[in-house]
Formats: structure tokens, C-alpha cells, sequence
């Protein structure tokens, strides 16, 4: 089967209940805060504003913009987790997400039975989650401290478990957020190759990052956001290199 993600003119629109009067003034959710009715009690935030993209088997897109920009908005919508209020995505293969270390991880756990956990959440067998035990635990370093609880671990050696157990899924389409830079370089270019490796595997992987070497040293595209608009779009890295210049 051929890896596709198609985006066509997706928009996302938050309504907000709430009196104009008593809201923050520069309050945004990637987009622009606009007044519904002459009263101002009803507002709403467009978050994503007519994004529009296609990516094919290899392609590696990163997501670059200020805070606010809609970058995870975006790898939201394209997960499913917020259904877009217009346009279409069309995804050709499974949709695997790395969004927050911590989601789904149990603080109690160690781990090994965290990585058991994960496994059965996504619908590995119980001979499956055996089978690639080692090799997870192997990848993410650990050591010892896989049969420790997760709550005595630092945020890139729970970064490194969670990477390790997403990226044994060998996802066909990973969206991944700003978190994969966590831990020591090492460990990063070890992230880095392996998601070349995804990518060399006719996936497609999409990275949300304000970390530009990262990006330019993973993605062979980058779209630029600002405000839920793609402000521009590189479809090579020496144009992005051009731009940035």
C-alpha cells in the first residue's frame, strides 16, 4: 500500500462562551479571537485557518511557528483527536501520535510493565509485547531503571521510554511534537536515525518543533504557521535554508 496524507483546506474553529469583557485580551489558540454577536458574549477562535498540504511515502514534514502558531493543533486534527469544522484529510495507512511523555504512562509502574501497558492499549498481544520487550528496552537506555516506577525517571529518560515503545510500533504515519529533542545527543541522533528508518520504510513522519537544526537534520519538508495559516511552504530543505538566510 502507498503512504499518503492529504489535507485540503482543513479549518478549526473553537466557540467560546464566554463574555468578551472577561476574557484575556491577546487570548489565541493558534488563530484570532473574533466577537460572534453585537453583544460580544459568544466569540470564537479559528485555530486553523485553510491549511492545505500533501505528503507521500518518505516524506518527513516538520511544523515550525511561534507559540500559538496551531502547530499542535494541527498534528491534533490530523490524529483525530478534534474533528476539523471544514475541510478533509484523507490518510493512506495507520496514524500513530506522540504527543505528551507522560499520556498513558501509569507514575506508579515501572517501565517494563508501562511498556506492557502501552502494548495492550494499542492492541499488541501478549506474546507480541514479549517478543519486542528486549529490543524496546535495549533502545531507550535504560537500564536498570526500566523495573523502576516511571515517577522516580527525568523527563528525557520518560521521553526515551515513550519514543522507544511508539517507534516499535513501526507506525506508517507518526506525528510527533516538540518533546523528541528531550534527552542527551546521543540518545537524539539515535531518535533522529530511527525515524530516517520509518521514513525509508515508505512512512511519513510529521514533527512539530521550534528546534530548526533538528528539523533540517530529520524532515526533507517544512511548512511554516502563524495564527492557524500556513505562512509559507518549503518543499525541500534549500528552500527552507533560502528563506532562513
Amino acid at each position: 500500500m502507498n503512504i499518503s496524507l492529504d489535507v485540503r483546506n482543513v479549518s478549526l474553529i473553537y466557540p467560546l462562551r464566554t463574555k468578551f469583557s472577561l476574557a484575556p485580551k491577546d487570548h489565541r489558540v493558534g488563530g484570532r479571537d473574533k466577537r460572534i454577536n453585537g453583544q460580544g458574549r459568544l466569540r470564537f477562535v479559528k485555530a486553523l485557518n485553510d491549511v492545505s498540504f500533501s505528503l507521500s511515502s518518505g516524506d518527513r514534514l516538520g511544523l515550525i511557528g511561534n507559540n500559538g502558531a496551531g502547530k499542535t493543533t494541527l498534528l491534533k486534527v490530523l490524529y483525530g483527536i478534534y474533528p476539523p469544522s471544514h475541510g478533509t484529510i484523507a490518510a493512506q495507512g495507520r496514524i500513530d501520535a506522540l504527543f505528551n511523555i507522560n499520556l498513558g504512562f501509569r507514575r506508579e509502574a515501572t517501565g517494563r510493565r508501562n511498556i506492557e501497558l502501552r502494548g495492550l492499549i494499542n492492541g499488541w498481544t501478549q506474546s507480541e509485547v514479549d517478543a519486542r520487550m528486549e529490543e524496546i528496552v535495549a533502545f531507550s537506555e535504560l537500564e536498570d531503571f526500566i523495573d523502576m516506577p516511571i515517577k522516580a525517571y527525568s523527563q528525557g529518560m520518560a521521553a526515551r521510554l515513550a519514543f522507544s515503545v511508539a517507534t516499535s510500533l513501526k507506525p506508517e504515519i507518526l506525528l510527533m511534537d516538540e518533546w523528541i529533542g528531550a534527552g542527551d545527543p546521543p540518545f537524539q541522533e539515535k531518535s533522529r536515525q530511527r525515524m530516517r528508518e520509518l521514513a525509508n520504510r515508505a512512512g511519513i513522519v510529521v514533527l512539530a518543533s521550534h528546534n530548526h537544526k533538528l528539523l533540517r537534520d530529520t524532515c526533507n519538508k517544512i511548512m511554516m504557521l502563524d495564527k492557524g495559516s500556513v505562512l509559507h511552504f518549503f518543499p525541500d530543505i534549500d528552500a527552507f535554508e533560502k528563506h532562513s538566510c
